[in-house]
């Protein structure tokens, strides 16, 4: 597994970024039985940052907490049959690793967050990493079934590795 952590602000949480994230996102591949040793890409950045992803990518005027961009094509989330293993856009030529996508956290939003939802930012970067490992793999939560089964997992990922609301 490679995770790579980029940040684009100056001042930091006072948080372990790359433990949390690390173990989170091991957890979330763990949990969907990923037949592959994975890739993954991590921005850290602030409301001004992924306020103009959001817009660039979704036409969303707003920041957001988090914004996730899969590389595989889900017909059914983390459905490893629709894995191509000769799609060398999905695999990294050098590593052989399964290029899963990019994350890019918004770190305005685990602070306030944290303080909204009335626990840690630790706990907080857990969820915004588990939540985004989710739609890496192909879940959503557009529907309302979907968004019942993507909370379980996200819980389930979470409680795993103790982080409980």
């Amino acid at each position: 597994m490679t995770v790579n952590i980029d940040f684009e602000v100056e001042k930091r949480l006072d948080l372990q970024f790359e433990d949390i994230i690390n173990e989170i996102i091991e957890a979330a591949i763990t949990y969907e039985k990923c037949p592959y040793e994975c890739e993954i890409s991590v921005v850290i950045t602030d409301d001004e940052g992924i306020h103009q992803l959001n817009k660039e990518a979704r036409g969303i005027d707003s920041p957001t907490d988090v914004l996730s961009f899969p590389m595989v094509d889900w017909e059914t989330p983390a459905d490893f049959d629709v894995i191509d293993e000769e799609d060398s856009d999905i695999f990294n030529p050098d590593s052989g690793e399964l290029l899963l996508g990019d994350i890019v956290l918004n770190q305005n939003r685990i602070e306030s967050q944290a303080e909204e939802y009335g626990h840690t930012e630790r706990r907080e970067l857990a969820f915004l990493v588990a939540h985004s490992m989710l739609h890496l793999f192909g879940y959503d939560h557009m529907e309302d079934d979907e968004r019942v089964e993507m909370e379980r997992r996200q819980k389930e990922i979470l409680e795993g590795k103790g982080y409980f609301r």
